[in-house]
């Protein structure tokens, strides 16, 4: 509950919240001998400072978490975490590692497999190589790949590659499942910032009206959220100039 509870403070962007909360699940969940799920708490955790464009943090998140309970789906998520944060060469260490442990597993090959190598081809600028990356996680995107709350990341990152490429069309089409699957995305932070990709989506598009109306539901659902967030400084910054 208080794992969950962080992921919930995070969607309302109060990620120092959402740190002590981790903390205290954390706590509790090595107090009964459970660091695999301490561990996985934190890898969720990198995961929310780096979307939101607090990558020293998430960095040191990830790699503490990996260090504490390097699970298969920790190690998962702490390599996409890394790739998100800039360390490719991490990423691709952890990829590989997990490639040749898990060669048959299925959603580690069509699911985080291409969803970490298309993190790493994004933090590269190779949004075309991230779109072909994530093909194969098409038919299991919208599964659930761990009991941690972190669902549909290969439809988050073909929307930011989508983004990248300018094509504003396709961006919106992945960040509008976030909305459309609210059940599937439940609490994870993703959920809310999928709003502001979608605002940028339509700004692309040229469809002003559409892009302050997204605007606006984003910065009313971060109305009181932590002011030091980049993200938050970007999207106010957008919204501004749209007016």
């Amino acid at each position: 509950m208080l794992a969950a509870q962080a992921n919930t403070e995070g969607w309302y962007g109060k990620l120092k919240s959402a740190h002590e909360l981790t903390g205290r699940a954390m706590d509790s969940a090595q107090h009964r001998d459970a660091k695999e799920s301490a561990a996985a708490y934190q890898a969720a955790a990198a995961l929310r400072e780096v979307e939101s464009g607090n990558r020293g943090q998430a960095r040191t998140e990830a790699n503490s978490a990996l260090k504490l309970g390097p699970s298969r789906d920790v190690r998962a998520i702490v390599a996409l975490a890394l790739a998100r944060a800039g360390d490719t060469a991490g990423a691709e260490k952890l990829a590989a590692e997990l490639d040749r442990t898990f060669p048959l597993d299925t959603l580690m090959q069509t699911y985080w497999l291409p969803t970490i190598r298309a993190g790493v081809a994004l933090e590269r600028q190779d949004a075309n190589r991230a779109v072909e990356l994530l093909k194969v996680a098409s038919s299991v995107e919208l599964g659930a790949p761990t009991n941690i709350a972190i669902l549909m990341s290969p439809v988050y990152l073909r929307g930011e590659a989508y983004l990248m490429l300018r094509d504003g069309n396709r961006a919106a089409v992945e960040f509008q499942k976030f909305i459309d699957h609210r059940g599937l995305v439940v609490n994870f932070p993703w959920g809310a910032l999928a709003r502001l990709e979608l605002a940028r989506a339509f700004a692309l598009q040229g469809d002003m009206a559409k892009a302050r109306d997204a605007y606006h539901d984003f910065l009313t659902l971060w109305k009181d959220a932590d002011s030091d967030i980049p993200i938050l400084k970007a999207a106010k910054a957008e919204y501004v100039k749209l007016q």
